[in-house]
């Protein structure tokens, strides 16, 4: 699949949301927990639909905390079931599918925790191929689970204002 096909399935799920309102939370949630998941993350990149829900949440008056609520959780569990996979299955798991189409990126990760430890889990949210592995890293790595669960819901919160804010701020300051 290329750019523009993504960007049609997006803008597909902008519109869903626009007609389904009451079904925002849910399938911002869900998005933003495949976003972060180790493997579907790299099949299917939703950042695109989140901010323009982040926009239609402005322009519609839908409530933008339980938008913002949703993402962050599902983005902090996506990692968070990352991080189980590594501790579960450790250095194998690479060698999965689609992992295994992407030879570097365990290794890269690997390096990038090994050299930041716990604010590479924070950092990597913010870059996509690193929010696919830095998680599923940290688990094979056995990261202790509270400093990685401090990392991980603080950066998911972030991560969920920095894409759905812009458009909800923006068009609330042009009407």
């Amino acid at each position: 699949m290329n750019f523009q096909t993504f960007e049609q399935h997006a803008l597909a799920v902008v519109e869903f949301v626009r007609a389904n309102q009451g079904w925002a939370p849910l399938i911002v949630g869900l998005l933003a927990f495949g976003e972060s998941l180790a493997f579907i993350s790299l099949l299917i990149p939703a950042t695109v639909a989140l901010v323009g829900i982040g926009a239609l949440v402005g322009a519609s008056g839908i409530s933008f905390f339980p938008i913002w609520l949703a993402a962050g959780i599902g983005a902090a569990l996506g990692d968070w079931v990352s991080y189980w996979v590594g501790l579960k299955f450790e250095e194998p798991v690479a060698k999965v599918w689609p992992l295994s189409r992407y030879p570097d990126l365990v290794p890269s990760g690997h390096a990038f925790v090994e050299k930041y430890g716990i604010y590479a889990v924070f950092i990597g949210r913010f870059f996509g191929p690193f929010r696919a592995v830095v998680p599923l890293v940290a688990g094979i790595l056995e990261m202790p689970f509270w400093p990685f669960q401090v990392a991980n819901f603080t950066s998911a919160f972030l991560w969920a204002t920095v894409l759905l804010a812009p458009g909800w701020l923006g068009l609330k300051m042009l009407f």
